[in-house]
């Protein structure tokens, strides 16, 4: 074998080595575990439920006063309206319906996430008001996707994987006429933004204006690296349970600050 063969040898093995590195990556990314867990969602509701009698739009993104608000799903039938917010995670999700922040947890990792009951109240709200109708019509539901198991008790209308499916057949009574259906799906595609990558990308920055916002006004910044204090609770020794107050760029930086809730 000649040295021109080898070398070409070398690199389609390198070409393949850089190309699985690459699909790792974009795996590993949030926006593609999110497209996914919409992707799971979509799917079984197109095989799961009559087309004839519930009728799908996806990815809406409505104007607001303050910017935008993106709903994952709207399902439309006579027996109301279901917006569906979808979270792909996996690791224990500890939470209660009427707090501001729940946590996953994956071993001795902690992570604080919005209430996503909370996130989809104001989808609801805000679809409310371009559909003006009463809200009673409109169910909000949360799915859960990948391998994420529940540690605290949810209400029905939290679920895991297809389970969405079930509370959706569980509302049986008609409660919007045929004629209403399609009023209310023609306003909700008259009264979306385009959907395209620059409102995709207007909503984005939105939404990172708002957290932004919030981590200045909730969490001091690190005096060693500028970054945002995150609050920490202690694992292990006497201190076991106690909060504190650890730089977000752990364990890069390891400054940390007394929780003030402690003093």
């Amino acid at each position: 074998m000649d040295v021109s063969s080898i070398l070409n040898q070398v690199t389609v093995i390198f070409g393949v080595i850089i190309a699985i590195g690459l699909i790792v990556s974009i795996v590993k990314l949030p926006q593609f575990k999110g497209m996914m867990g919409e992707f799971f969602v979509n799917f079984s509701a197109k095989i799961l439920l009559d087309n004839n009698n519930y009728y799908l739009i996806k990815n809406v993104t409505l104007p607001t006063s303050d910017g935008s608000t993106q709903i994952d799903h709207i399902i439309i039938s006579v027996y109301g309206i279901f917006v569906i917010e979808t979270k792909n995670m996996k690791g224990l999700i500890v939470g209660d319906p009427k707090e501001k922040m729940w946590i996953q947890k994956i071993h001795t990792y902690s992570n604080h996430f919005q209430n996503p009951l909370h996130q989809n109240y104001k989808h609801v709200k805000v679809l409310q008001s371009l559909l003006k109708i009463n809200q009673q019509k409109i169910y909000s539901i949360v799915v859960f996707v990948g391998k994420s198991t529940f540690k605290t008790k949810m209400p029905q209308n939290v679920t895991y994987r297809k389970g969405y499916i079930n509370f959706i057949k569980s509302k049986t009574n008609a409660i919007i006429s045929e004629a209403d259906v399609k009023k209310i799906i023609d306003k909700i595609e008259n009264g979306r933004l385009t959907p395209s990558f620059t409102t995709h990308q207007d909503h984005i920055k939105h939404v990172k204006h708002i957290i932004a916002n919030k981590e200045k006004v909730n969490h001091p910044l690190c005096l060693q690296c500028g970054h945002p204090m995150l609050l920490r609770e202690t694992k292990k020794g006497k201190n076991k349970g106690q909060k504190f107050l650890g730089c977000s760029q752990f364990p890069q930086c390891k400054h940390t600050l007394n929780n003030p809730m402690n003093e």
